[in-house]
């Protein structure tokens, strides 16, 4: 039997089949009567007594194909339905078959996401990710813009110089904490809401602290790979988080969220963005979606908390560092950095023991590197008083990881 394209021919092919058997049973049902009923003319008396007397192999023949059409009568419509559940239940194993197939292709996409360890630039959202191999990258490859370090903690060559580099970076970040003009930018309560941040791999003894847009997803394929399972006793564990440019961070959150905003994350432009525009646009007749500037006004407002409120979690990719992952109140061990994560995360690996154990990918030279005329461009035509309050928001973040004050937009 040949398969059936839709249900709908299914069906159809069915019903004329079935049609078919019984308008073939009426067909022999009038035969049979015919037979029986048919009287045919008598020519002679022999022919009259040669049909009473005829032979007898003759009407046994007859009484033979009468009872097996008789026979085969009662089932006709029993093999009409037989042949129409045969179909279906084709169809129906040929959908299951379909089914199977597609859930065993989803969970493969699924688990791949977080085994395969692929890096992604932050900021490369309509570029398809591809794998990067250890490959010399030179430096005409580089991003437009200078190459930014924060002040206190410049590389002296190709690699930092390790582990002062890292100690230098946790003693300055404890000597800000300790600053009493700094205290409501630095300290911030381990609430539910640091906590949820928080990964660990209780295995290997790590606990990682998630910032939005510092390749953040890379480090938990990587843990995810060890063991991912959450633990209280985390005082002996190697802590450790990533930060980059506060500012550069904040175009990176809007550009992925409100201009290549993905298809599974709608709320960003369809709750969030509405809201900050009914709030802090300036020029009502305006209809385009929402601008830089008015993300920069709703950062840098004073009285921002009451739409936090109304935005939930989804804040957690422009909220502060102190915000998110309290490094005032806990003791971390490393603090990586975005610019200089080529150097840093063999480092971070090496320090928590798995280095022989998983690899973070490599990194081409400068993808990561800080781009200022990127930065410039978007803070063009905005108001020196709305990113002066922008600063002042961000500053504890500034000042705690050593990235230079951006007098270049300030003044």
């Amino acid at each position: 039997m040949e398969r059936c394209s839709s249900a709908g021919v299914c069906v159809f092919i069915i019903h004329h089949d079935t049609m078919g058997a019984l308008r073939h049973r009426d067909t022999t049902e009038k035969a049979i009567g015919s037979l029986e009923l048919q009287e045919e003319p008598r020519t002679s008396g022999k022919a009259d007594t040669a049909r009473k007397c005829g032979s007898g192999s003759e009407e046994l023949a007859t009484a033979k194909v009468q009872a097996k059409v008789s026979a085969l009568m009662p089932w006709l419509p029993g093999i009409g339905r037989i042949a129409e559940w045969l179909m279906f239940d084709n169809m129906h194993h040929q959908w299951l078959l379909l089914a199977a197939c597609f859930w065993v292709i989803l969970m493969f996409m699924v688990a791949s996401k977080f085994i395969t360890l692929t890096f992604k630039d932050p900021d490369a959202y309509s570029a398809k990710q591809e794998f990067l191999f250890l490959t010399a990258v030179p430096d005409a490859g580089r991003l437009p813009g200078e190459t930014h370090f924060p002040e206190e903690l410049k590389p002296t060559g190709k690699m930092l110089v390790e582990p002062l580099v890292y100690a230098q970076r946790l003693e300055l970040m404890r000597n800000v904490c300790r600053e009493d003009a700094l205290r409501n930018l630095s300290h911030t309560a381990v609430s539910k809401f640091v906590l949820d941040r928080i990964f660990v791999c209780d295995k290997h003894k790590i606990l990682f602290c998630q910032t939005p847009k510092v390749g953040n997803t890379q480090w938990k394929k990587v843990l995810i790979v060890l063991n991912g399972v959450c633990s209280a006793g985390l005082k002996t564990y190697f802590k450790f988080f990533i930060v980059r440019d506060p500012f550069e961070r904040l175009i990176s959150a809007f550009k992925d969220k409100f201009v290549h905003n993905p298809r599974f994350e709608p709320w960003y432009r369809h709750e969030i963005a509405p809201g900050i525009i009914r709030k802090y646009r300036r020029n009502r007749t305006e209809t385009r979606g929402i601008q830089f500037e008015d993300f920069v006004r709703y950062l840098g407002d004073p009285n921002h908390r009451w739409l936090d409120l109304q935005f939930g979690d989804h804040i957690i990719h422009w909220v502060t560092y102190v915000e998110l992952c309290a490094p005032c109140e806990i003791t971390y061990s490393v603090v990586g950095h975005h610019e200089t994560l080529e150097d840093d995360a063999p480092y971070i690996l090496r320090e928590a023991g798995i280095d022989h154990l998983v690899a973070y990918p490599t990194i081409p030279l400068g993808i990561t590197a800080y781009n200022r005329t990127k930065v410039e461009q978007y803070f063009l035509g905005i108001s020196k008083r709305d990113i002066r309050r922008l600063y002042a928001r961000f500053e504890g973040d500034f000042k705690l990881f050593g990235y230079q004050k951006p007098e270049f937009l300030l003044n």
